[in-house]
């Protein structure tokens, strides 16, 4: 059967167009715009599920919702394709940055996000925030420089959840060529064919 992918604009469901093009996996989008005054997602979600957030996926009759969930039923529908590698540390790591990339960089990042949108008091704001992003933009460019990929030596699953946060970061947070380790890993993942191939279909990113 094929997926269906409940896509928002400029949105974290870019990251499940990228692995299923990874995967191989058949699938269709449903596009959906923001509100252009709010920048929130439209009520049409809110018919599919209470929480109105993409992404989202329709697959055997299940919706599913939650970019890491979803994202751990693709890899185990993909055969075990983009998953946690056999050696026990690299598998330590994937499971690592599968979770940190939406439970401790990307909360930081969203309230430095959020703050470039409020005048005056959003300045100064934003400048006490400042560091604490940092500490995780630091934290990434030490792993990366040590290896190419979030897991070890080969991309995985936990690659395509990095990529959402540290594409904003380098858009609107401060992520540039002081860190280029980071910086040279956003530019192998978005030379992937499989990327470029999710770009296409998924119509306008703001990040890539």
């Amino acid at each position: 059967m094929t997926i269906t992918v409940h896509h928002l604009e400029n949105s974290r469901s870019q990251r499940i167009l990228w692995l299923l093009e990874e995967l191989g996996l058949p699938y269709e989008i449903r596009r959906y715009a923001r509100n252009p005054k709010t920048m929130l997602a439209p009520e049409a979600l809110k018919r599919l599920h209470p929480l109105g957030k993409s992404p989202m996926i329709e697959d055997d009759g299940r919706i599913l919702v939650e970019t890491g969930a979803i994202v751990e039923y693709l890899v185990e529908k993909g055969d075990g394709r983009f998953a946690a590698p056999a050696h026990r540390d690299a598998a330590l790591r994937y499971r690592q940055f599968l979770h940190y990339a939406e439970g401790s960089l990307m909360p930081p990042l969203f309230v430095l996000l959020v703050l470039g949108r409020v005048p005056l008091f959003g300045r100064t704001a934003r400048r006490r925030f400042r560091p604490m992003v940092d500490v995780h933009l630091d934290y990434v460019e030490t792993v990366l420089a040590t290896q190419p990929w979030f897991a070890g030596d080969t991309i995985s699953a936990a690659d395509v959840m990095m990529s959402f946060p540290l594409e904003a970061a380098r858009s609107r947070a401060g992520l540039d060529e002081s860190r280029p380790a980071t910086i040279a890993w956003l530019d192998r993942i978005h030379a992937r064919p499989a990327y470029q191939a999710a770009l296409a279909k998924g119509g306008p990113y703001a990040y890539a």
